[in-house]
C-alpha cells in the first residue's frame, strides 16, 4: 500500500488516514491490530472493559502489531481513572476521548507524551477541545451509531462547520463506510475519517455473530436515535427499541427510562447476541454493506475506492 501523507497520517504515523472507532463490545485487540497492520489506526474500545481486561488487550495488541494503535476512552466509564493510569503505564501513544469534558484528562495524558483526540458533535465542543490542548478532533454526525449528539447535526453539515472553527486537524465520522464517502468528507475539509459500523461487521470484531448478521441485513430506516432524555444513542429498531419508543411517547421520566434500560443492555445485545431485548448500537451506514469480511479487506477496499474516485471524481 502506497503511503499517503497529510496532517492525520503524520500525527499518528500511519500510512492512510482511516481510523477504526473504539466501539464497545466490538473493538478488542484483534480488530485494532488488524486495522493497524493494514495501514490505518486501530483503536481498542475501553468502554466495555474492566481495567485488567483493558491492560490485557493493550499488551496483546502490542504483540500483534508493531504499528501505532490507540485506546478510545468514553468518559462516562465509572473506572476511568484506572483506565487512564493503565494507558500511561502501558505507554499507549494515542488516546481518543469521548462523552465528556476534554479538560479532565488531556493535560495529564499530554504530560506523558500521549497524542489526544476528542470526539465532538458540535463546533462549540470542538473549540473547547482545541482549548484543552487536544491534537485533533473527531467531528461525528448524528448518522453515527452508538452515543450521539443531541443536536442531530449531520456529518455533511458538521464537518465543514468544525473545520471553520478550529485550526487542529479534523477527522470526520458518522455515515462513512466507503472510499467515496471518505473522499467526500475530505473535500469538506476533514484530514481523515473514523469508521465504526463497517468494522463491527468484520471477522475480527468481538461482537456476537448474530449481531453482525443483523447489521448486514439492516436497510434504510432500520435505525433511529433513542433515549434522548438520558444519553442519545442510535439503535436498530428491535423489540427493546420499540419498548423505549412506547415509553417515551407515553412521557416516561428519566428515572423510568433508566429502569427500562437497566444494566448490561448493550452487552446483552452486541456481545451476547440477544436481538430482541438487547441494545443494538449501529449507524445508518449499515444499510450500505451486506457482508462480514476481514478488517484488512475493509481498509483496502475503502482505500482503493478512495484513490480511484480521487482520479475520476465525477464518475
Amino acid at each position: 500500500m502506497q503511503p499517503f501523507q497529510n496532517k492525520i497520517t503524520s500525527l499518528f504515523k500511519i500510512d492512510i488516514p482511516v481510523i477504526q472507532a473504539g466501539m464497545i463490545w466490538a473493538s478488542g485487540w484483534r480488530l485494532a491490530s488488524a486495522v493497524s497492520n493494514a495501514g490505518g489506526l486501530g483503536l481498542i474500545g475501553s468502554g466495555s472493559m474492566y481495567p485488567d481486561v483493558l491492560r490485557e488487550h493493550i499488551q496483546k495488541c502490542k504483540s500483534a502489531t508493531d504499528k501505532p494503535f490507540g485506546v478510545n476512552v468514553p468518559m462516562l466509564y465509572p473506572d476511568i481513572d484506572k483506565h487512564i493510569q493503565i494507558i500511561i503505564e502501558e505507554k499507549v501513544a494515542i488516546v481518543f476521548t469521548s462523552a465528556g469534558n476534554p479538560n479532565t484528562y488531556t493535560s495529564l495524558l499530554k504530560q506523558h507524551g500521549i497524542t489526544v483526540v476528542h470526539v465532538v458533535s458540535s463546533s462549540k465542543f470542538a473549540v473547547k477541545a482545541e482549548a484543552a490542548g487536544c491534537d485533533a478532533v473527531v467531528a461525528e454526525g448524528f448518522e453515527a451509531g452508538g452515543h450521539n449528539g443531541r443536536e442531530e447535526t449531520t456529518t455533511m453539515v458538521l464537518v465543514p462547520a468544525v473545520c471553520q472553527s478550529v485550526s487542529i486537524p479534523v477527522i470526520a465520522a458518522g455515515g462513512i463506510a466507503t472510499g467515496k464517502q471518505m473522499l467526500a468528507a475530505m473535500v469538506l475539509g476533514a484530514s481523515g475519517v473514523q469508521i465504526g459500523s463497517r468494522f463491527i461487521a468484520s471477522h475480527e470484531a468481538s461482537s456476537h455473530i448474530d449481531f453482525k448478521n443483523a447489521i448486514i441485513n439492516t436497510k434504510e430506516g432500520d435505525t433511529s436515535l433513542a433515549l434522548k432524555k438520558l444519553t442519545p444513542v442510535r439503535l436498530i429498531k428491535n423489540k427493546f427499541y420499540h419498548d423505549v419508543l412506547k415509553a417515551e411517547e407515553a412521557g416516561a421520566s428519566q428515572e423510568e427510562l433508566k429502569l427500562l434500560l437497566g444494566r448490561g443492555r448493550a452487552k446483552r445485545g452486541m456481545f451476547e447476541g440477544d436481538l430482541d431485548e438487547g441494545e443494538l448500537e449501529i449507524g445508518q451506514v449499515s444499510s450500505l454493506f451486506n457482508k462480514i469480511v476481514p478488517a484488512a479487506g475493509i481498509v483496502d477496499s475503502i482505500w482503493q475506492e478512495f484513490q480511484q474516485q480521487l482520479r475520476h471524481p465525477l464518475k
